[in-house]
């Protein structure tokens, strides 16, 4: 479904859609499971978006079932995902990239606040963390790590919901940074990281 990046960013840009998205990514999930993913969103406004990001395409009704009287609809990302098109994003301006930058980063504050405010936090066991990396590439190492990094996590997004598993969300930004400045005729190699900094938590 071609969609202007207009239309788009109206649509998916919205704190709640943004999180409904974001539960149903990699999974077939009823009002029900979305329900107790979300307990937080009043039931009346889950609906709302729902039937908001059904109708614009963003999200699949790919099933129905009768579930105590009542049909119970399964959703699903689209096969074309939930994202913008090749095109829309190429003619996006650097004000509308700013725009979608700023509700992905609002999105990852949301979720992080939500698992500090957890009755019991630990980053190890909970396998959480933050880092930053500066990598070296030339544009066929950075091709080569692409490539590696979909084969690795393909496999992942097929995981149905269930035996033990847990949902984890990881979030990705690539980009090029400035280059530093030398210091010298001789400046230092990178540390083991690979970069020339990297911060990092849990």
């Amino acid at each position: 479904m071609e969609m202007s990046r207009e239309r788009w960013a109206e649509l998916a840009l919205h704190p709640v859609r943004i999180r409904i998205l974001r539960a149903v990514a990699g999974a077939r999930l009823t009002t029900h499971d979305l329900v107790e993913l979300l307990p937080d969103i009043p039931q009346a406004t889950l609906y709302r978006h729902l039937a908001t990001l059904v109708k614009s395409g963003l999200l699949d009704v790919i099933e129905e079932r009768k579930r105590r009287g009542a049909v119970e609809r399964v959703y699903a990302l689209p096969a074309h995902g939930a994202t913008l098109d090749a095109s829309a994003l190429a003619s996006a301006t650097p004000e509308d990239h700013a725009r979608y930058f700023t509700a992905f980063m609002s999105g990852l504050l949301s979720e992080f606040y939500r698992y500090l405010g957890r009755d019991r936090i630990d980053f190890a066991a909970d396998g959480v963390g933050y880092h930053q990396l500066v990598l070296h590439l030339t544009d066929a190492e950075l091709g080569q790590f692409a490539a590696s990094l979909n084969t690795l996590i393909g496999p992942l997004l097929r995981n149905e919901p269930g035996n033990g598993r847990v949902p984890r969300l990881l979030a990705t930004i690539l980009l090029p940074t400035d280059q530093p400045a030398a210091t010298g005729d001789n400046p230092e190699p990178p540390g083991p990281t690979g970069g020339s900094g990297s911060t990092e938590g849990g």
